[in-house]
C-alpha cells in the first residue's frame, strides 16, 4: 500500500453535499487551508495562500459527518491523498485538484468545544429520519 496519507487542520467552504448511492452513502465537501507563519520583516502572523481540496467520506463516515458539519467550522481531516489532473479544454486549459479520501474527520478543540454522542444504529438511516422530522 504506498497511498500517500495526510492530515489537515483548515474550515469547512462549503455545505456537505449527502447522497445515497448504490455503493452506500457517500458525502463531500470543499475544505479551506490556510497556513499561517511569523513574518520577521513585519514582526506578525501572516496567513499564506489558502488551498482548497474536495474532501469525500463514504458509509458511516459520509452519514455521521452529514449531521455534524456545517460551513465555517473548524476541522481536522485525515485520509488519502488523490491528485486529479484533467485533460485540457478546448482554450487549452489544464486543470488539477486535489482530493482527500477521508478516514477520519473531527472538530478542531484547539479552537472550540464539541459533544460526542454514539451513534445509535437503526434500519432507517440517519439522513432519511433527519429528512422526515423536517417534512
Amino acid at each position: 500500500m504506498n497511498d500517500t496519507l495526510v492530515t489537515l487542520v483548515g474550515h469547512v467552504a462549503t455545505q456537505v453535499d449527502y447522497k445515497e448511492t448504490p455503493n452506500g452513502p457517500s458525502a463531500r465537501f470543499r475544505f479551506a487551508v490556510t497556513p499561517r507563519y511569523f513574518d520577521r520583516r513585519k514582526e506578525a502572523w501572516t496567513d499564506g495562500t489558502t488551498s482548497f481540496y474536495t474532501v469525500w467520506a463514504r458509509r458511516t463516515l459520509a452519514v455521521n459527518l452529514a449531521g455534524s458539519v456545517a460551513v465555517g467550522e473548524p476541522l481536522v481531516v485525515h485520509g488519502r491523498l488523490r491528485v486529479r489532473e484533467d485533460p485540457p479544454d478546448g482554450e487549452g486549459h489544464r486543470w488539477v485538484s486535489a482530493e482527500i479520501d477521508a478516514t477520519a474527520i473531527g472538530h478542531d478543540l484547539n479552537r472550540g468545544t464539541a459533544a460526542f454522542r454514539r451513534v445509535v444504529k437503526t434500519e432507517t438511516p440517519l439522513m432519511t429520519t433527519q429528512k422526515a422530522a423536517v417534512v
